[in-house]
């Protein structure tokens, strides 16, 4: 019983030694307070033929309060963060119910049977055509908007004919300046339904089911 006993004591002091332990490290108030208890155990037990130099005693100090002053600035800016993620999530329910273009060939949900999609030109073309397309690749209807100016241009697509899901169809840009082809970036639009945080950066939910970054968005409207 004695054996058990002294086992049992010795596991609640290391227990106990331990949580303080961590607690000294993690509260920077602790850290003070056992550094200034060691400095007056030093001051105490000094030899006095040689006292500590000032100047030693100040640069520990000062050590000190740069260590407790850098925990609280951390600790003050992880405070901030939060805060900030909760006020940019909240912000964000702005956007529920508009539509938003991201990098994409989809032309999303459409309104009285059309279809509005844009897409970013990076140089001026003289003919350019825009080429509607089932997801295996089947091509549905071909519209030529003629000429077209570098950046970026919208097109609408009436699907009124089309018997299909319009929604899950994809549109390709066919652009040149005769023989020489004008690259260009399609975007599709979707709507959002739903907002979050990822990391501290603001995402959105689409009603495709997939997530952005707001930071990707191109256009809202």
């Amino acid at each position: 019983m004695t054996t058990t006993s002294g086992v049992g004591s010795t596991s609640g002091t290391s227990s106990s030694t331990s949580t303080s332990n961590s607690n000294s490290v993690t509260d920077p108030n602790a850290a003070q307070d056992r550094f200034l208890k060691l400095l007056v155990a030093q001051l105490q037990n000094q030899d006095p033929m040689n006292p500590v130099d000032n100047a030693q005693m100040t640069s520990q100090m000062a050590q000190i309060n740069t260590v407790t002053g850098i925990q609280q600035l951390n600790q003050t800016m992880q405070s901030m963060a939060g805060q900030f993620t909760a006020m940019q999530v909240l912000q964000g329910t702005q956007m529920i119910g508009r539509t938003v273009l991201t990098e994409g060939n989809t032309l999303g949900a459409g309104k009285d049977n059309k279809y509005t999609a844009a897409f970013d030109l990076s140089d001026a073309a003289a003919s350019t055509k825009v080429q509607i397309t089932t997801a295996s690749g089947q091509l549905v209807d071909t519209i030529d908007l003629g000429s077209a100016a570098a950046g970026r241009n919208y097109f609408t697509w009436d699907a009124s004919k089309y018997t299909g899901d319009a929604s899950q169809l994809r549109y390709a840009v066919q652009a040149a300046n005769g023989a020489t082809p004008v690259a260009a970036t399609t975007f599709a639009p979707h709507s959002v339904i739903a907002t979050s945080s990822n990391n501290g950066a603001l995402s959105l939910e689409l009603d495709n089911g997939s997530n952005v970054a707001y930071s990707s968005v191109k256009a809202v409207y």
